[in-house]
């Protein structure tokens, strides 16, 4: 095990290099270790809510949420650390040797780890030659992954030879039909074998789970599939995030508190109502009604629980809920908001709107559950992460979780649902929204092992919105369109939403942009509409069908890098179910959009 210099701030432990993913450090080629083998923790994390979430996901009867360990700026404090596997163990030659046949081939050899010197591998002629991580392993769905046995690869299984190894670059792109695997006895196999997914070149899986250290492999047996380790999908993190909300239940505790003598034995609401006649408990409940009284008094006694709401319908009612009352005044208050009156931004096109909430202070916690390798696993459309969902794992015994939280600002848009529920009744529209379902049908056969389900035209329009306004507020709030994120409530039984949030680690996120945007957001979402009016790539970009299997962009409508397309750190569902046509007239004019010229 090796333990490099190197950092990397908090946040990116997080989302980018946790446990199991590999990184580039100036002299090694690394997988992060698992949290068996981190050197202390940081600060403890505390988040009710999202801890049970977590706890019931995990099935674990405790957990923790902690920050990374920190770099300690003490030299004589202990040291703490994350530590890392030097991965992988094969490399390659920096020294080229030119085919003398042709000299358009370039070869370097390919060497173990075992037989390296010092970091440097001395050939038959005593000389020494520097070496870099060869850029192929192999890796499974299950987040699985190890070496490539090279000399299993280039003579497919058919011999004990244990000579030398080359790779042969026969060209200039590095595509990987002009990269081939040679042996000195003549066998040699061209990488897209490996790339080939029914060839299974590079067999069965092991179950190997290197980051977790050795003896740590589990039953698995699907194919091994080639995995280009800087690719951008070698590593998804899975993470769980929810925002801070203000605990309306501190008041009730506290009341019952003060008369647990005389509640202790009620039996039900009707029993509080007669308990209120008595002058101390009439003063200490006053205020809270009889439900939410018998509500505590049941908790205290374990009786049975509701159902846990979910990550964003907890959110959706209290963002609805703000108004003068809501929210905390206090410096250290991790909940602010309150409503922006209507006659500040009514205007014609804004008849759907129900309510503006400027949020000017919230808090968002964000932990790494587990990851996933060349498929991403993301939340479904009420925040919760699925069940049944195999991720692979961070510890060998899982007892605490690392986390970071993220102070900033916001702008809470919720819009009407009897609009919403008006243009969803539409023909034309439910005719459109089959041939959105039918490309995710589609998307779906392509993708056997992923659990995403259809998330409703309500969600794709609000989607789409929220990625045009994104570009239109990024122009002037201050802040780059990469670090404005957005959270999609499509929830028919609570309501509809969008709220444009951002935030950060440190002092960055807390600058007021956004609250001013917010004072404005009728320009806003008046400029976000004549973005979504024309694209630089249309007529191709409106004329996009998803159902269409030669483009295989089956969850895009019209959408693409030149309208709807932004950074996936802003995207809660990395840049899937857009379509600009449920929002505006798009030049194919279908009909389906909610806001129409008429409204502009």
């Amino acid at each position: 095990m090796s333990k490099p210099h190197g950092q990397l701030r908090q946040s990116q432990v997080i989302t980018t290099y946790g446990p199991g993913a590999m990184l580039d450090l100036p002299n090694h080629s690394v997988l992060v270790a698992g949290l068996d083998y981190w050197t202390g923790q940081g600060d403890e994390i505390l988040e009710a809510r999202l801890v049970e979430k977590l706890k019931r996901l995990l099935e674990l009867p405790a957990l923790k949420l902690f920050t990374p360990p920190p770099d300690p700026q003490d030299p004589a404090a202990p040291q703490t650390g994350i530590s890392a596997w030097q991965f992988p163990e094969w490399f390659i030659t920096q020294d080229v040797e030119i085919d003398g046949r042709s000299s358009a081939i370039r070869s370097r050899m390919l060497v173990p780890r075992k037989a390296l010197t010092r970091g440097k591998y001395i050939d038959h002629n005593r000389k020494k030659r520097n070496v870099v991580p060869i850029r192929f392993v192999r890796a499974c769905s299950a987040g699985h992954i190890g070496d490539i046995d090279w000399f299993e690869y280039v003579h497919q299984g058919n011999s004990e030879c244990r000579r030398q190894l080359w790779i042969d670059e026969r060209g200039t792109s590095g595509v990987l039909s002009e990269v081939w695997i040679r042996c000195e006895c003549k066998a040699q196999r061209p990488m897209t074998d490996a790339s080939l997914p029914d060839r299974h070149a590079l067999g069965s899986c092991d179950g190997s789970r290197p980051w977790l250290g050795k003896y740590t492999n589990e039953p698995c047996g699907q194919p091994n599939r080639l995995l280009i380790r800087t690719a951008s999908n070698a590593y998804f993190s899975q993470l769980m995030s929810v925002i801070s909300l203000p605990d309306r239940d501190d008041d009730v505790s506290e009341a019952v508190d003060a008369v647990w003598d005389f509640l202790e034995e009620v039996e039900n609401a009707e029993q509080v109502k007669y308990e209120r006649r008595k002058a101390r408990v009439k003063a200490a409940l006053e205020g809270i009604t009889d439900e939410d009284v018998f509500a505590e008094i049941s908790s205290r006694r374990g009786g049975v629980q509701e159902q846990p709401k979910s990550v964003k319908q907890a959110e959706l009612e209290t963002l609805i809920a703000a108004d003068e009352e809501l929210g905390d005044d206090r410096p250290d208050g991790n909940f602010f908001a309150r409503s922006f009156p209507r006659q500040q931004w009514d205007r014609p096109w804004m008849d759907a709107v129900e309510r503006l909430v400027l949020v000017h202070r919230l808090r968002e916690v964000v932990a790494l559950v587990g990851f996933t390798r060349f498929e991403a696993a993301s939340p479904d459309i009420e925040g919760e992460l699925e069940m049944g969902v195999r991720r692979a794992a961070l510890a060998r015994e899982t007892t605490w979780l690392p986390a970071v939280e993220n102070r900033g600002e916001g702008v809470f848009i919720q819009f009407k649902k009897t609009a919403i529920e008006q243009w969803l009744s539409r023909n034309d529209v439910k005719e459109h929204g089959r041939k959105l379902e039918a490309g995710f049908d589609l998307w779906k056969k392509e993708h056997q092992g992923s659990h995403r389900q259809f998330p409703g035209l309500p969600y794709i329009l609000l989607h789409s919105l929220s990625h045009l306004l994104i570009t239109a507020v990024s122009l002037e709030c201050g802040y780059p369109a990469s670090s404005i994120r957005e959270r999609i409530y499509a929830l028919s039984d609570v309501g509809y939403g969008i709220l444009l949030f951002t935030g950060s680690s440190d002092a960055e996120g807390t600058l007021g942009g956004l609250i001013q945007v917010g004072r404005k957001i009728h320009e806003h979402i008046h400029d976000a509409l004549l973005l979504g009016d024309l694209c630089s790539n249309d007529p191709v970009c409106a004329q996009h069908q998803p159902d269409n299997p030669h483009e295989k962009r089956f969850l895009h409508g019209a959408a693409c890098h030149g309208c709807l397309l932004i950074a996936e750190t802003s995207c809660e569902h990395h840049n899937d179910f857009l379509d600009r046509a449920l929002v505006v007239p798009t030049v194919e004019n279908l009909g389906v959009e909610f806001f129409g010229h008429t409204s502009l």
